[in-house]
């Protein structure tokens, strides 16, 4: 079991990256009022990663004994995952005008770089503890 860690690990920090990589693109593509927005493989493969996003981080989780709730940097990256989630919403079909979507992106990403922050440090002050 050991041996499986590492390659969750991986996987897991591989979908962080696809995830917010894939978030920029449709905002992006929002912004331009692309219809590409509008096809089946933009709307589903952020769903399929995801997915894999979270069974790798509950996998890293049941194999290290560290659970949201009973580690605070833990419960940080929850909380900061949904935070990033709702204003991801917001910011690609959810806000009523480009400046309520725009604000909506600018804070997803910050809440994103937070999440990443506090995985890093394994603290919830995040890169604020360097400083």
């Amino acid at each position: 079991m050991d041996d499986l860690y590492p390659l969750l690990k991986y996987v897991h920090r591989t979908c962080a990256v696809l995830s917010i990589s894939g978030f920029l693109f449709r905002f992006g593509l929002m912004f331009r009022g692309s219809p590409v927005l509008g096809r089946k493989w933009i709307r589903v493969a952020p769903h399929v990663n995801d997915t894999a996003l979270l069974a790798a981080a509950l996998a890293l989780a049941g194999l290290s004994g560290q659970f949201p709730f009973l580690e605070g940097w833990l419960t940080a990256k929850v909380c900061g995952l949904v935070v990033y989630i709702i204003l991801g919403s917001v910011a690609l079909k959810r806000g009523p005008t480009v400046g309520i979507r725009t604000a909506a992106g600018v804070g997803a990403t910050v809440a994103f770089a937070y999440v990443v922050s506090v995985a890093l440090t394994k603290d919830v002050r995040g890169f604020a503890v360097l400083v």
